[in-house]
């Protein structure tokens, strides 16, 4: 089982920049595909990126492409979510996920462990 927790969300100004990071509990962690997924008021939880079990490979949502990065610190037990260039749009409780499916993982119901979210507000 693996337990996640992310952190690093925030108010910030659009075109601005922000890194969340979500650790890991467990040592597996480094057997899992990681995503970030947002869910904004009144709107479905979306894809953001994944990223997969040996950081090797990265895949975005086209929101996102060219403004975000994906990465992870399998040392750390940690993956992270680079986030520039920051649009209104952006606003949403950003969560990480584990997933054992076959990278890339886009969909919700493929990741098995989810953590609490993270705030993230982006103002114009």
């Amino acid at each position: 089982q693996v337990q996640l927790v992310e952190s690093g969300g925030g108010l910030v100004q659009a075109g601005d920049s922000l890194r969340l990071s979500c650790a890991a509990s467990g040592r597996t962690f480094s057997t899992y595909n990681m995503g970030w997924f947002r869910q904004a008021p009144g709107k479905e939880r979306e894809f953001v990126a994944a990223v997969s079990s040996g950081g090797i490979n990265t895949y975005y949502a086209d929101a996102v492409k060219g403004r975000f990065t994906i990465s992870r610190d399998n040392a750390r037990n940690t993956v992270y979510l680079q986030m520039n260039a920051l649009k209104p749009d952006d606003t949403a409780i950003y969560y990480c996920a584990a997933s054992t499916q076959m990278f890339p993982t886009v969909r919700f119901g493929s990741y098995d462990y989810w953590g609490q979210g993270t705030q993230v507000t982006v103002s114009s």
